[in-house]
C-alpha cells in the first residue's frame, strides 16, 4: 500500500455530499420556478416542498455517522492500521453511503434501511479493527 489508500473512501463521500448540495440547489430552483414556494421560504425551512426536503435531509445524514467514519480513517491512518481490511471496509461504508442517499431521495425505505445497516456494519468494524490492532500492537 503506498499511504493515501485510507483517504480515498473520504474523498469519495466528500463528493456525495458535494453532489447532493447540486442536486439541492437544482431542486429548489425548479419549486420556485413551479410558483410553490418563495425563495425567502428556504431560510428557516419550514414549509420546504418534498423534491427539496428530501435531498435536505439526505445532505443532514451524511453529517451524522460519517463524523465517526472521518476520526476512525484518521485514527487507522495514524496507527498504521490502514491495510486492505481497513480500506475495504471503508469504501463498503462509502457505498453504503451513496446507496442510502439514493435509496432517501428515491424513497425506497427497505433498501434504504439496509443500505444504512450495511454502513453502520461496516463502520462497527472498522472501530474494532482499530481497538484489535491498538490492543495488539
Amino acid at each position: 500500500m503506498t499511504g493515501f489508500e485510507m483517504f480515498w473512501p473520504i474523498v469519495a463521500h466528500a463528493f456525495l455530499v458535494f453532489c447532493l448540495y447540486a442536486l439541492l440547489v437544482v431542486r429548489r430552483a425548479a419549486v420556485v420556478r413551479s410558483g410553490k414556494v418563495e425563495r425567502i421560504d428556504f431560510r428557516e425551512n419550514l414549509a420546504e416542498p418534498e423534491e427539496s426536503r428530501v435531498v435536505n435531509r439526505a445532505i443532514a445524514n451524511q453529517f451524522e455517522l460519517p463524523v465517526i467514519f472521518y476520526a476512525v480513517s484518521v485514527l487507522l491512518f495514524m496507527t498504521e492500521a490502514d491495510n486492505i481490511v481497513a480500506v475495504t471496509l471503508a469504501w463498503i461504508f462509502v457505498a453504503a453511503r451513496y446507496l442510502q442517499a439514493y435509496m432517501h431521495i428515491s424513497g425506497n425505505l427497505p433498501l434504504r434501511r439496509l443500505s444504512f445497516m450495511a454502513g453502520f456494519v461496516s463502520l462497527f468494524l472498522m472501530w474494532l479493527w482499530l481497538v484489535a490492532w491498538m490492543a495488539t500492537g
